[in-house]
């Protein structure tokens, strides 16, 4: 009733602006970001302009409907946790009907452009996503087991082989070295959170890995977690896809991950698990970049 209730007082330009917020845009401009890293190490030089313009919105349209319906499953998750509670759904500032109404435009839209403009594989592998997100991790994965994670991180290591998909129309082995990367990377990067956030968690009652396990075992899979990364990182130089500037980068950004994840096991706070977090992004961000610029160095 309180959801009906606050959205009902809201102009139509307030509710569309709530579902924007709902699509996660910062989480989904780093999605886009390694769609993107992913088109370039495909094309030889730089992938056809209107092919790479139509993937990217596609992806990104696709992304923002899943997250959306994310937030609209969650929604009375949310309302407890104090990182989530500020969600338009949580909130009442946009109904069950508006989301999910908007975000099936929306994907439909983006599934549309990807098969019109992009290719059908990568519109396939796209709705894969969408649903391996939106309802087998949210709805299956996330509230029955402490590895959901592991299991759901899956769905978001897929950008770069869906930008890869995109001008290539084919899964190569590079393409799932970069999905690997992401997938190990993935673990990490979310149990940082998840245990800064652990009190959070409990109160909703989902089984985080540091609620069900503790901290100090959390934090010691993460740093497993991050000896595996430094290993899978050095794929693409090994496979021949990058250089040794790239190579060279991840070794100084796979040293600092570790440094922080074995500081983390050690000796536990929550502000170091925030720098972690943090950094966690940093390094994604840094890692794909320096895959791009070695591709050009090249």
């Amino acid at each position: 009733m309180a959801v009906m209730s606050s959205s009902s007082h809201r102009s139509a330009g307030q509710r569309l602006g709530a579902f924007f917020e709902l699509c996660k845009p910062r989480v989904n401009s780093l999605i886009v970001f390694t769609a993107m890293i992913g088109m370039f190490l495909a094309a030889p030089s730089f992938p056809p302009f209107a092919l790479f313009i139509a993937a990217s919105v596609g992806i990104a349209l696709v992304a923002g409907a899943a997250a959306a319906i994310n937030c609209l499953i969650e929604q009375n998750i949310d309302a407890l946790m104090a990182r989530t509670r500020a969600r338009p759904t949580a909130r009442g500032e946009v109904s069950a009907t508006e989301t999910l109404t908007l975000a099936t435009v929306v994907g439909g839209l983006g599934l549309w452009v990807l098969h019109t403009f992009v290719n059908p594989l990568t519109m396939w592998l796209t709705l894969a996503t969408f649903l391996g997100y939106a309802l087998i991790y949210t709805v299956l994965l996330k509230p029955a087991t402490p590895m959901n994670i592991v299991i759901g991180g899956a769905s978001g290591a897929m950008p770069p082989l869906l930008g890869w998909t995109a001008i290539t129309g084919h899964v190569g082995p590079e393409a799932l070295v970069l999905f690997l990367i992401i997938f190990i990377w993935t673990p990490p990067h979310f149990w940082a959170l998840a245990c800064y956030r652990c009190a959070d968690y409990a109160k909703s009652g989902l089984p985080m890995l540091p609620v069900t396990h503790g901290i100090s075992f959390t934090c010691l899979h993460s740093l497993l977690y991050v000896v595996m990364l430094s290993a899978v990182t050095a794929l693409p130089y090994t496979l021949g896809m990058s250089g040794a500037w790239y190579l060279a980068t991840a070794l100084i950004l796979d040293a600092v991950f570790l440094v922080y994840s074995f500081a983390l096991w050690r000796d536990y706070s929550d502000k170091l698990a925030r720098l972690t977090f943090r950094y966690s992004i940093i390094y994604l961000t840094l890692l794909f970049a320096a895959l791009l610029v070695d591709h050009f160095l090249r």
